[in-house]
């Protein structure tokens, strides 16, 4: 191979054929040099700027050189680590005979090659472009490790394993004398992209081996990224799955049905909430709220309100002091002033619940708070749905202050008769809009909506999966609000459907 071009290693003694400034004449390509002091900017890798009017270039090695490039006029910015001088020469012969766009810089070890592809600190940035990252390393197994520990390792990669460590996501290509074929092996099973023989090693062959490099360090990052994303998604998907809650309502014989939809694509929380429980009196306790936006902060903020509802509960707060209570909680929680969660919080009393209880035609009692959120449907046997009055509603926690008095949520008392049924939901399923307007399905079209599904005989999942999906379907489409529906039923053998 015919040694052409000249460079100068930084910090090193002159290479042969070095010709400070002065053009090489080569028969498939034109050499000029330019030092690294006034080098012109080098353009990224992958940009898409003409280089025509520059011919092939071989450079001194302490700044870039080009060599003529492929079709698309892309160099390559390749790290050379080599400390010996004739195979320095033998790498600027093959990259002048290439054919392709390279853009050579040297090293003669390893501590000067990571100084070279050490990202600039954030005070050497001001006030200066960020210099391109190298494509790729040429790497001579034979060079100076430059190892704190040299006897640490005798496989002879000593140089490699260094090199992967501190350049992680650059593509290496090693070279080796003819003796050292099974040595490239090992350094290819080790982490290298690519192996070269020196004296085997001509132009193209050169350039195939950096290109294939490149495109194979992508593949592998690629199908990094994809891995490392696919287990974030799993292990997001199980803890949001964990922090949805479990209704605790044995012994209460009540069936409990829920739908939960977040707005936000590919995620399983939103930032509405719900929960239902049981407590030792025999109480049982029933929530649904919609904290405002979508967030994954909206998310934790309705999955916070939710577990201090259900403490509180179980710690023997109801009604407003509860209420009271969990604006506190929002208050401390929340990330700005502006954020509110409306709320709607159903307590059916103990007493006359049993196996019989609608063969004795006992009704029982509830108490309903409303804190700025829609009012549930009451659905019975022998009427159509029934929006619940709203007029003790109180307003969303979180909008008015409650030490002075501003916020507050009466009780509404309901009769609830044998056969009754309750359906909560939060607004995303009453916002969606009706055909091609701005006309929104509302409360009233809810309840007419429901009330045809019940009268074809649906109950239960039935009734509220065949409502979401003509909801669905007279929005036009998915709807982008998180939507929660809970359709809580009097059972005389306790039923929970999921």
């Amino acid at each position: 191979m015919p040694a052409t071009g000249d460079g100068r290693a930084p910090g090193a003694a002159d290479l042969p054929g070095a010709h400070d400034g002065a053009p090489v004449g080569h028969a498939r390509s034109r050499a000029t040099i330019a030092p690294a002091t006034t080098a012109p900017p080098i353009p990224h890798p992958r940009s898409r700027a003409a280089h025509a009017s520059h011919p092939s270039h071989v450079s001194d090695p302490a700044g870039p050189s080009t060599a003529d490039g492929p079709a698309d006029g892309t160099p390559l910015r390749l790290l050379v680590i080599e400390d010996d001088d004739s195979d320095a020469q033998l790498i600027k012969a093959a990259v002048a005979d290439s054919g392709t766009s390279i853009e050579i810089h040297w090293a003669r070890g390893l501590d000067q090659a990571t100084e070279l592809l050490a990202p600039p600190a954030p005070w050497a940035r001001r006030g200066r472009s960020r210099t391109p990252e190298f494509g790729c390393v040429l790497l001579d197994l034979a060079a100076a490790a430059d190892l704190p520990h040299p006897s640490d390792s005798s496989d002879g990669l000593e140089g490699l394993h260094e090199l992967l460590r501190r350049a992680p996501h650059t593509p290496v290509v090693v070279l080796t004398d003819a003796a050292g074929a099974e040595l490239g092996a090992a350094a290819v099973a080790a982490g290298a992209q690519d192996f070269l023989l020196k004296h085997e090693t001509d132009g193209p062959l050169l350039a195939r081996a950096l290109r294939y490099a490149v495109e194979r360090k992508r593949a592998d990052e690629s199908q990094r990224r994809l891995v490392e994303a696919e287990l974030r998604g799993q292990e997001n998907a199980r803890l949001q799955r964990h922090l949805l809650p479990t209704p605790l309502l044995d012994g209460a014989g009540l069936s409990f049905t829920r739908r939960y939809r977040p707005g936000r694509r590919r995620a399983l929380l939103g930032g509405d909430f719900y929960d239902a429980v049981r407590t030792d009196d025999g109480a049982v306790h029933v929530v649904i709220g919609d904290v405002c936006g979508h967030g994954p902060d909206e998310a934790a903020l309705g999955v916070a309100l939710r577990i201090a509802w259900r403490t509180l509960v179980f710690a023997g707060l109801t009604g407003e002091a509860l209420l009271t209570t969990l604006q506190h909680v929002l208050e401390h929680e929340r990330r700005s002033d502006e954020i509110f969660a409306t709320l709607c919080m159903l307590v059916i009393e103990p007493g006359g619940v049993g196996s019989d209880l609608d063969s004795l035609g006992a009704a029982e009692r509830a108490r309903l708070y409303l804190a700025g959120h829609p009012t549930p449907l009451l659905l019975g046997r022998d009427h159509a749905p029934i929006t619940l009055p709203a007029d003790l509603a109180g307003p969303a926690l979180g909008l008015l202050p409650c030490h002075d008095g501003q916020a507050a949520w009466p009780a509404h008392e309901l009769e609830l008769r044998p056969g009754w049924r309750l359906l909560l939901y939060t607004d995303g399923l009453i916002e969606g809009r009706v055909g091609a307007g701005s006309r929104r399905l509302g409360q009233d079209g809810l309840a007419d909506l429901v009330g045809d599904h019940q009268a074809a005989g649906l109950t239960r999942g039935r009734l509220v999966d065949s409502a979401i999906a003509e909801v669905e379907e007279l929005n036009g489409g998915a709807l982008t609000d998180d939507v929660a529906v809970l359709l809580l039923e009097r059972n005389p053998v306790q039923l929970i459907l999921g």
